[in-house]
Formats: C-alpha cells, structure tokens, sequence
C-alpha cells in the first residue's frame, strides 16, 4: 500500500512537473510567437512605405516619420525578445504625453502603401479638441497598428478610422468592411495560444497596451464589417470657448 501510495505521489509529481515545464515553455514560445508578429507587420510597412515614396520620387516628412515610427515598433519587438531570452522583464518607457491625433495621422500614414498593395483604401478623420494621452508612444503606436493592420487584411474595401475626444476621453475607431469578428474581442484575445491565430494575437497585444494605459478595447456596432473602439483616458486640449476641458 505504501509503495503504491509512493508512486502515486511520484507519478503525480513528475505530472506536476511537467506541467510546469509546459506552460513555460508555451508562454516563452507565445512571446516569440508575438514578437515575430510584431516584428514583420512594421517592417512590412516600413518597406512598402520606402518603395511608394521611391515609385512617385517622393519621400515626404509624413512619410518618413510614419516610417520612423513603424521601425521603432520593431526595434521594441527584438526589446520584448530579448527580455523573453533574459527572463528580465523590461519595464515600459517613462510615460510623456502623446499627441493622440499625430499617432493616428502617422499610424494611418505608416499602413497606407501596404493597404493600396491589397487593394484597401484608409480614410481617416478627427473630431473634436486635439487630446494627449499620458503614456508610451511606440505602444499606443503597437495598438493602432495592430487594428490598422487587421482591418487591412479581413476588412477589405475600405478602413475607416475615426479619432475624436471630449471630457477626458479619447476614442480611436477602425472599422472596416469584411465579414466582422468571429467572436468577442475578449474572447479571441484570451483564447490560447495555439488556436488564437494572428488576428487574435494582434488584439491580445492591442488589449494590453490599452488596459495598461488605463483604457479599454472594445467591439461596437456597425452597419457593415467590424468596428473597434480604443478608448483611452486623455487630457483634452481647449481651442476655444466652444470645446469641451
């Protein structure tokens, strides 16, 4: 009986063990898995970015901050690799306010030659006071660009983004014209890692960085296609008598 009972304990031990030799590697592989994502959706668009600005002879200032902003996205990926190799995890930079209406001209700027490459037209707009967000830039920039890439590739047609702000909020909508989410936002972010799939790892990392700013990533309703919402505390900048503070 005690024998048996000693293998038990045995057996179950080496189970436990295993298991937590899995899950470390699962989450070690799912950082990689991330950081790849991360690495080829900037550099993509940083290149096709080039080749535009080389095909009309034309580099504007736009552009290339665009382009700057997108390698500074993947310079922030090989950040996060490393930091999975070390097993030092690297804190966010200081935080510094961030133009929200800039980040969204850039971002939108930045995804604009690999959205004509797959026949995709981006409009983009702003509504209401200029708002600045008190956080990291290269993350809020990994958040557009994630939705800005997914509408992109399961949209179709045309991508739409609207950013707008008014007492303390700011909101960043990308909707598109495909078929919408397969399932809630929530629900495809927290999926795991081996039946997530690229769209869902995009808004894990999209989720993430809004809640790590205070805010939230959210589905809502639309006519046609899938409409996401980043909401985002913000400081509202007054132009005049009329705009909200």
């Amino acid at each position: 009986m005690a024998l048996s009972l000693g293998g038990w304990l045995a057996a179950s031990g080496a189970g436990f063990a295993a298991g937590a030799v899995w899950r470390a590697l699962a989450g070690r592989m799912e950082t990689v898995a991330r950081a790849c994502h991360e690495l080829r959706g900037p550099l993509t668009a940083a290149r096709l970015g080039l080749q535009l600005g080389a095909s009309t002879g034309e580099l504007s200032p736009a552009r290339l901050r665009a382009i700057d902003l997108e390698l500074g996205r993947a310079a922030l990926a090989l950040e996060d690799l490393d930091s999975a190799r070390t097993r030092r995890i690297k804190p966010w930079r200081p935080p510094e306010p961030v133009d929200l209406e800039a980040l969204v001209s850039d971002s939108v700027e930045a995804w604009r030659a690999t959205a004509a490459a797959r026949g995709v037209e981006l409009q983009a707009s702003w509504s209401g006071s200029p708002a600045r967000v008190w956080g990291d830039r290269l993350r809020l920039a990994q958040a557009t660009g994630n939705l800005l890439a997914n509408a992109i590739e399961y949209g179709g047609g045309e991508v739409e983004v609207r950013g707008g702000a008014t007492q303390g909020r700011a909101r960043i909508e990308v909707i598109d014209a495909g078929a919408g989410l397969p399932a809630p936002v929530a629900e495809l972010a927290r999926r795991p890692q081996r039946g997530r799939g690229t769209r869902g790892r995009g808004l894990a990392i999209a989720t993430a960085i809004a809640t790590g700013h205070g805010g939230r990533l959210a589905a809502a309703p639309s006519q046609r296609g899938a409409r996401l919402v980043l909401e985002l505390p913000a400081i509202v900048v007054s132009t005049g008598a009329g705009d909200d503070a």
